[in-house]
């Protein structure tokens, strides 16, 4: 009855750890980053913080309109003696404030004119571009970071794979190699060989598994995923070969791709809105203003005493010591670094892409080389166990075939790992990932 329900508890079994898992491909896990990433909700942030600093900035140019209400009695009252003013008695006092006072205010303020305001205002709008760029960069450092962690972890399943392959086979020769064994055609140390190989594969195989649940662990952390989120990896090597292989090595590259270089051109143009504003502080700063003040004063009986007023007012610099001078020049300097640091971030982009390219030739070559080794070393491998089993071979020279076989297919991996990497490269330093 037991053995009647085991296969059954088998299938649940798989079927509940297989519900568990998330398969997602390349692109999926793209798409998980951009949408859970701490990085990408900052940068979205930043884009809001900008419409806002603009909308703060271009306040000022508005009315500014205060209320204030204000209510003072004096305990003691300022008066001055008659006889300082010569006049009155002796001991006779003039006051020059009445002991209470109730009243209000309320005050117009209006800029017709500020230049600083005008480069202020042309700076936020121009920060908002700035922003979004910025946020262009955030996304195109998380794909290629979701890639650069993706690719390795696909890599070692696909090993997996093949060493299952490899498994497979073993353990069939094993137990052909104990049926001839126990027939009497082969002896005990032909089996313990092909049996020590097999258990050679099954240790690898788990040192494989280990390393690829880390690498997977690796990707999950770079997709800001939670850890315990159970993930299979869809995309295969293959499939990704022929999504990057898709491009034409000889293409040169446009800066304008690379969000970096693009926010380095806006970071110029805001420290020469600022040099601009700063070599013209001697212009005058104009804004009108108005005030109605209604109040009550008196001692003992209160009088109503209204006032208003109106007026324009100009502010000019007209000698700072310097001031303004020395912050243009150090303006200036910083217009002249972030020139030279432009420079430099197109040189890099440049050896970026010379970088990927030669990579690209050099790892293509040495994987259809490691192709060609291993389609003869497969070849080396099924006649020695052809004729192992026809009785002609020894299990030793089967053993050394398949040492030759399995390093033969680690090498290709390798190169097919190092192959794709250059063609990620390569997008990637082109700013087409």
């Amino acid at each position: 009855m037991y053995r009647k329900f085991t296969p059954l508890l088998i299938l649940f079994a798989s079927w509940f750890t297989l519900a568990g898992q998330e398969s997602m491909s390349l692109a999926d896990c793209m798409e998980y980053a951009l949408a859970n990433h701490s990085d990408i909700r900052i940068a979205e942030l930043n884009m809001k913080d900008a419409q806002w600093q603009i909308k703060e900035n271009s306040a000022i140019a508005y009315p500014q309109i205060n209320l204030g209400v204000n209510v003072n009695h004096f305990l003691l009252q300022p008066a001055l003696p008659t006889e300082a003013l010569g006049f009155g008695e002796p001991g006779q006092k003039i006051t020059f404030a009445l002991k209470n006072d109730i009243g209000a205010s309320l005050s117009v303020n209006q800029i017709l004119f500020n230049n600083q305001y005008l480069a202020t205002i042309k700076a936020a709008k121009m920060y908002k571009d700035f922003s979004a760029i910025q946020y262009r960069g955030v996304v195109e450092k998380l794909r290629n970071k979701v890639t650069d962690a993706y690719i390795p972890a696909l890599v070692v399943a696909e090993a997996i794979r093949i060493l299952d392959k490899n498994i497979e086979a073993q353990d069939k020769l094993v137990f052909e190699t104990k049926a001839n064994y126990d027939a009497g055609f082969v002896e005990q140390l032909d089996v313990d060989r092909l049996q020590y190989s097999l258990s050679d594969f099954r240790t690898d195989r788990e040192a494989l598994i280990r390393q690829r649940d880390k690498l997977t662990d690796v990707l999950k952390f770079t997709m800001n995923m939670p850890n315990k989120q159970e993930i299979v990896l869809e995309d295969d090597v293959d499939k990704l070969l022929a999504m990057y292989g898709d491009i034409d090595i000889t293409e040169q590259i446009n800066y304008m791709n690379r969000p970096d270089y693009v926010a380095s051109l806006k970071s110029m143009e805001l420290i020469d809105i600022q040099t601009d504003a700063l070599r013209k502080d001697w212009w005058p700063i104009l804004s009108v203003f108005g005030s109605y003040d209604p109040s009550y004063q008196g001692n003992e009986r209160l009088y109503w005493i209204p006032s208003s007023m109106i007026g324009l007012q100009m502010t000019m610099r007209i000698y700072d010591g310097g001031y303004y001078k020395a912050k243009e020049e150090r303006s200036m300097i910083q217009s002249l670094k972030a020139q030279e640091q432009n420079k430099l971030l197109t040189m890099s982009y440049d050896l970026q892409l010379e970088t990927a390219r030669k990579d690209y030739f050099s790892t293509k070559q040495k994987m259809e080389d490691q192709q060609r080794n291993l389609d003869l070393a497969q070849r080396i491998f099924d006649t020695s166990e052809t004729k192992f089993r026809q009785g002609l071979g020894s299990s030793f020279e089967v053993t050394q075939a398949q040492a030759g076989l399995y390093r033969s297919q680690a090498n290709l991996i390798n190169a097919r790992f190092d192959y794709l990497k250059s063609l990620v490269a390569f997008k990637q330093a082109l700013g087409k990932n």
